[in-house]
């Protein structure tokens, strides 16, 4: 049967117009995939922890720029954790090694490990990220190849620089951090990676009988045990442990999230900086407690900020009556003082639904704590352990446990370049120059009336007794006396609280002697401060400290341990000088010299550096400390003095020597 041109011609327009269709339906937006990738045969084979990452799709934000690097996109991702071995995977934690400028926005079903807020600025060293609220991965044995139970999945949003279509911003690597597995180099293809990550035959873990994770150690330590558990609501209490021997914090803050809506209803042994009830009350809380009287209420935010009592409030019958509670935010090392390395509060939460049965216990997430000048922690996630047990409060040879416990592990991180909040300055017997702080070794205020980038001017000796404001005059006049160059603008200040002064102040054949100088120039005191200094080659010649209270503690890295003696523990702050109208303020001071013996240290160099110290900490803060050391004074000028005086010598002689003839 003959087919008639038209008939023909309509099928064709009709299959291209078919075809052009199916074609526009495949493409992706400006080149990237938007559909994941099939997952590998490696899948199939792995025996462990599978872990992946698939690059979704992505978007131009605005502002729109010329230069790409500069562009900035809005990406979603995800990462998978599939549990393909035999062995249940308790707190699972992963590294995601992102590496284009990265802004972290969300991650659903998981939280940055150090406690970090979003948005999580992520693209320069990656991030660690572990499961939240599915923390825990079961095996396919254990749950009849259940994949809910074994398997979480990540979705990420964030924002991404300097990659154009068609490139597709990849991580550097993804892998499983968990302790006992081994993860080979991760595999890529186009938008997807991958690692299957093995059980390491070699690891061998601490056989504890227990029914959740062992318990950590770490520099700080919360536990955050659930005492009473009801309909609705439960009472919790807080311990925070400092387990670092050179760790410590004053007058703490600590912050955490609330994940499920709860709100804090009365606190013991401490206190919340906001009580506002309006955020309970026209938030969900108020929505379901529609009869509650919310005026009471302790604290209805999302991240509560929370500080320890005042010791005046150490016998109150209300909001004091706890043990290791109302030290005004001061918590010492176990090297001062292991009565006051603790501190414990209680507090009331209340729930919302759908969490109102009195087994659905949620500890929260994010947790933070900070001092006033002691060292930055980073804390994990919350872990279950095994519930804590207590003394049976009838006095009996018994013990009660908590109904369920978590515990944070916070480690101490070392300050970044101006970030630290101390400093230290180096001077010597034979320099006529103390070489200061750094610039800006705390930091930037202003950078438009100084240079953070040039060198510490060297100083005299009574300048370090002034204010930085003040010191100015006395650098510039300095510099002109010594021939130095002064920059224009003059170097930034230093920004620190604390300062401290490394003198050498003998040296002689048998030993010698460094004064050490501590100065506050913040308004408040420190009390019970501490010093540790860390000396590589000086440390076994340590013999005394002779107004400080000083201790060897060769285990810490032969470290020199110094605090106040008694009654003379109490470092005050900064006050006004003799005549405040002209007189510069005036820094709380203490003093003391150290002595050493050079029998036990054969061969050192105290003028080259022998005699500085490698580290020093005050109050657990890891001071900034110079880049460069004292020089012997006049060197450099008996040098450039030599040739003058050889010049006046050679010209005496020959005129001598035309005279007699």
């Amino acid at each position: 049967m003959k087919i008639p041109w038209k008939v023909v011609s309509c099928i064709a327009v009709l299959f291209l117009f078919c075809f052009n269709l199916q074609t526009c339906e495949a493409q992706d937006y400006e080149g990237d995939t938007t559909n994941p990738a099939a997952p590998p045969p490696e899948q199939e084979n792995c025996d462990g922890i599978f872990v992946s990452y698939t690059f979704l799709e992505r978007e131009k934000e605005f502002p729109h720029v010329k230069n790409a690097s500069a562009q900035s996109w809005a990406f979603s991702s995800m990462a998978t954790v599939l549990n393909a071995g035999a062995y249940e995977l308790k707190s699972w934690k992963i590294y995601v090694g992102f590496q284009h400028e990265e802004i972290l926005v969300s991650a659903d079903g998981a939280v940055i490990v150090d406690g970090e807020d979003f948005p999580a600025r992520v693209g320069n060293n990656g991030t660690h990220i572990a499961g939240y609220p599915q923390s825990d991965l079961k095996t396919a044995i254990d749950t009849a190849g259940d994949v809910n139970q074994m398997q979480v999945q990540v979705k990420m949003k964030g924002t991404q620089f300097g990659v154009k279509p068609p490139g597709v911003p990849m991580p550097k690597t993804i892998k499983l951090v968990n302790d006992g597995y081994k993860c080979p180099a991760t595999k890529r293809h186009a938008s997807y990676m991958y690692v299957c990550c093995v059980r390491n035959p070699k690891y061998k873990a601490k056989v504890i009988k227990t029914k959740f994770l062992p318990r950590q150690y770490g520099d700080l330590s919360f536990t955050y045990d659930v005492l009473q558990a009801y309909e609705g609501k439960y009472q919790a209490q807080v311990t925070i442990d400092n387990i670092n021997p050179l760790g410590r914090l004053d007058h703490w803050n600590l912050t955490w999230e609330w994940m499920r809506n709860e709100f804090i209803n009365s606190m013991k042994g401490a206190y919340t900086h906001k009580k506002d009830p309006s955020e309970c009350i026209y938030g969900a809380a108020g929505q379901y407690y529609k009869d509650f009287d919310f005026s009471s209420v302790m604290n209805c935010e999302k991240n509560p900020v929370i500080s320890d009592l005042p010791a005046t409030k150490k016998d109150d019958e209300k909001v004091g009556k706890l043990p290791y509670c109302c030290r005004n935010g001061t918590l010492l090392p176990t090297t001062m003082n292991e009565t006051k390395a603790r501190s414990i509060f209680q507090l009331e939460v209340f729930k919302l639904p759908p969490d109102l049965n009195r087994t659905a216990l949620n500890p929260p997430q994010n947790w933070k704590i900070n001092g006033v000048l002691n060292p930055n922690y980073k804390c994990g996630p919350p872990i279950r352990v095994d519930p804590t047990e207590f003394p049976d409060p009838s006095g009996l040879a018994a013990t009660s446990n908590a109904v369920a416990s978590w515990q944070v592990t916070c480690n101490i991180t070392r300050p970044k370049t101006k970030q630290a909040r101390c400093c230290v300055s180096f001077s010597a017997y034979f320099a006529n120059s103390v070489v200061p702080c750094r610039t800006c070794a705390c930091g930037c205020d202003d950078n438009q009336r100084c240079n953070p980038n040039a060198p510490a001017m060297p100083l005299p000796p009574e300048a370090l007794l002034v204010p930085f404001d003040n010191r100015t005059a006395k650098a510039k006049a300095w510099a002109r006396i010594k021939h130095h160059q002064v920059p224009n603008p003059l170097p930034c200040p230093d920004n620190c609280g604390v300062s401290i002064n490394w003198h050498i102040d003998t040296d002689y054949k048998t030993g010698w002697t460094a004064r050490i100088t501590l100065f506050n120039w913040d308004d408040y005191s420190f009390e019970d401060w501490f010093t540790a200094i860390q000396m590589k080659k000086a440390y076994p010649g340590y013999e005394n400290v002779y107004s400080f209270n000083g201790t060897k503690l060769p285990q810490l890295n032969d470290t020199i341990f110094m605090q106040g003696l008694p009654g003379l523990n109490y470092l005050v702050g900064e006050v006004n000088g003799t005549h405040p109208d002209t007189d510069p303020r005036v820094p709380g001071k203490q003093q003391s010299v150290i002595s050493f013996l050079k029998k036990h240290t054969p061969g050192i160099n105290v003028a080259k550096g022998d005699g500085f110290p490698t580290k020093l900490i005050f109050n657990g803060e890891e001071c900034a400390l110079p880049t460069e050391l004292p020089s012997r004074s006049g060197a450099n000028r008996s040098r450039v003095g030599f040739f003058p005086a050889v010049l006046i010598a050679v010209m005496t002689f020959l005129r001598m020597v035309d005279r007699f003839h």
